[in-house]
């Protein structure tokens, strides 16, 4: 049995410029960081008990022999991508919802590649697990994706991420105080809007307005830049609330679906409460808010959005790992023998019982196969 264990993450800055068509121009960078929520996955080797050769339980079970017929994307295009030919079980759990803006997606197929490699005996670097994330993703599933779900998910911190026109990326953890970091966590707030989205839609649409929006995404990534210099120097923290409340603007005028009314709502109802400025996570059109607000004015916040979960988090700088490894073995011949004749056989066989057991008991006198 294999677990790994990956985080999700927290986008703040920069958002957008991490799609192909616009790094491959002008390059890239983002400023995120991944939080105490993961999603765990259990993998091991199916032993050849069972009557389907591979199991996959998310919020489907399903058992097949055919890893072409796996209905979960990332599971199926994972399992092929790496040439699995023994049959495996996988179990997903998640932390917190999918499709919700904190790059489950790629948290899952980083996690899930991690997991594979355990199984094999094989330790991955995590430059590899990112890179090949992002190619099972956008090559091989088609999705409208850009690459730090992936960088993050693997690496794991509080990172400003480069990436080069060549696709080549630079992974920069931030090097803060102690008491500056836990000066940013105390004015964040998490809010779950309840909705989930798919977000490759939303991304496609974003994609295609890039020619049309270049003045906005390069102010969105100089902001990285600039978020950067509040939290390294001693500029007051309040200032980063109020990049956000700008990069929220910027972006939320890339496409009209990233902010459906709802959003806005939630939004002016924080900033009239108290916030200073937040964002919606992820490509748009729901799943998890995130506000800036000072410590003396988020009762009035939460109060005022008390019809929202609240999440608490905490920053987290492990990326992806395996929590536990066990890996027994079984022979090639008992993986590949599954039809386990020379059991059947058995029914044809009497077994000698004790008389008195017979009695007693009533047992047979014929050992049965279920099949």
């Amino acid at each position: 049995m294999i677990i790994s264990r990956t985080p999700y993450r927290i986008s703040f800055f920069g958002g957008g410029t991490d799609y192909h068509t616009w790094y491959q121009e002008e390059g890239g960078a983002v400023l995120a960081t991944t939080i105490n929520h993961y999603c765990y996955l259990t993998c091991r080797y199916l032993p050849p008990f069972f009557e389907n050769k591979h199991r996959i339980v998310w919020t489907k079970t399903e058992k097949v022999n055919d890893i072409a017929d796996i209905q979960h994307p990332s599971a199926r295009a994972v399992l092929q991508y790496l040439n699995i030919e023994r049959g495996v079980e996988i179990h997903h759990l998640g932390g917190l919802p999918a499709r919700s803006g904190l790059g489950s997606s790629s948290t899952f197929t980083v996690g899930l590649l991690n997991a594979l490699y355990a199984l094999r005996g094989k330790m991955s670097s995590k430059k590899q697990l990112a890179c090949e994330a992002v190619h099972i993703e956008r090559e091989i599933l088609k999705e409208n994706v850009g690459v730090q779900d992936q960088i993050q998910a693997a690496y794991g911190g509080f990172n400003k991420i480069t990436i080069n026109r060549d696709g080549e990326f630079v992974v920069e953890p931030l090097i803060l105080q102690h008491e500056r970091i836990n000066q940013l966590q105390k004015h964040l707030l998490l809010f779950f809007t309840g909705v989930s989205r798919t977000a490759t839609k939303i991304a496609g649409e974003q994609i295609k307005a890039i020619p049309e929006k270049k003045i906005e995404l390069r102010k969105m990534r100089e902001m990285v830049d600039e978020a950067v210099d509040i939290l390294t120097t001693d500029r007051p923290i309040v200032e980063f609330g109020k990049l956000l409340d700008e990069s929220w603007k910027l972006k939320r005028s890339l496409t009209k679906n990233i902010a459906p009314a709802f959003v806005d709502d939630i939004y002016n109802k924080a900033i009239k409460a108290g916030a200073t400025g937040g964002k919606l996570l992820g490509a748009g059109g729901g799943g998890f808010m995130l506000f800036f607000v000072e410590p003396g004015k988020q009762q009035k916040v939460l109060d005022a959005l008390s019809d929202l979960l609240v999440v608490p988090f905490e920053f987290e700088s492990m990326g992806t790992q395996i929590i536990f490894y066990d890996n027994p073995l079984y022979s090639k011949t008992s993986m590949l023998r599954r039809d386990f004749m020379h059991l059947k056989e058995m029914n044809d066989q009497q077994i000698p019982i004790p008389a008195e057991e017979t009695e007693k008991n009533e047992r047979p006198t014929k050992l049965t196969i279920i099949n």
